[in-house]
């Protein structure tokens, strides 16, 4: 009698990144994709509820604002098989340290994932009994050190025009954003392009203070003026700014950025 598929969850906060696994998952007969989450909240919620059948694998980022994959993990009433995915292989040791089959480098490739279900098929169906419980203390402490394994946040950030090189206080950037592959710093109102991608800035600076609201902008909590709700359910940040610039915030990003401004 043939196996029935896999039962599959896709947890990552960036919306493109569950696109492409997606579709790379497609191409898998042995497995079915039956939800997905770019809030990790959302996906803790799913994962406990007590209605619906139980997953086999989940497919987990590591770094995700608010709760970071171990975060995740720490708060599941049942551990299912997980397959980690990261841009940043320093997290490989960790993911093993946990109840991990694989985990994925991004930007992940087939075959990657074939080698990884392969890992699976061996060890279905459940995962050994006990490792919810041996596991409750080690989640925890990696996800607190996950949170907090860096201890000094830039106070400063540099912009390169040519061969000039000038550094803009952090303190004073209202935002970033990326457009046509570049991405800009914004002081008062002027644009200075840096070398770091909105994703990496994310990880790279204090996250208590810069707040990732869409794929293409991170905002400096300490310059927001206003929230306001728009049309169709959207939400515009309106920034103390001399130029009050007004920055839309993604709909699967407006629950972390309420969270984070306790409204």
């Amino acid at each position: 009698m043939e196996a029935a598929p896999l039962r599959a969850y896709l947890v990552d906060d960036e919306p493109l990144a569950i696109e492409r696994l997606t579709r790379l998952l497609a191409a898998f007969d042995n497995l079915q994709i039956v939800a997905s989450a770019t809030d990790p909240a959302q996906a803790l919620e799913y994962l406990n509820s007590e209605s619906k059948e139980p997953i086999d694998v989940l497919f987990l980022d590591i770094q995700m604002p608010g709760l970071n994959g171990f975060d995740l993990l720490a708060r599941l009433k049942v551990q299912p098989f997980v397959i980690f995915t990261t841009a940043y292989d320093e997290y490989a040791l960790r993911a093993f340290e946990v109840n991990s089959i694989d985990y994925l480098v991004k930007p992940i490739e087939t075959a990657q994932l074939e080698r990884a279900l392969k890992k699976l098929g061996h060890l279905r169906p459940v995962p050994k009994p006990d490792w919810q419980r041996d596991s409750a203390i080690l989640l925890k402490e990696l996800a607190a050190s996950l949170r907090t394994q860096q201890h000094d946040y830039p106070r400063r950030i540099a912009s390169r025009i040519g061969e000039r090189i000038s550094f803009l206080e952090l303190d004073e950037v209202t935002h970033f954003v990326a457009q046509d592959k570049l991405t800009y710093a914004v002081v008062n109102g002027h644009r200075h392009c840096i070398d770091q991608t909105i994703a990496e800035l994310e990880l790279r600076l204090d996250p208590a203070r810069f707040l990732r609201i869409h794929r293409s902008a991170l905002v400096n909590i300490d310059w927001i003026h206003e929230v306001n709700s728009w049309f169709a359910g959207k939400v515009i940040l309106s920034l103390k700014d001399p130029q009050h610039t007004q920055i839309p915030v993604a709909r699967d990003r407006v629950r972390s950025l309420k969270s984070r401004l306790g409204i």
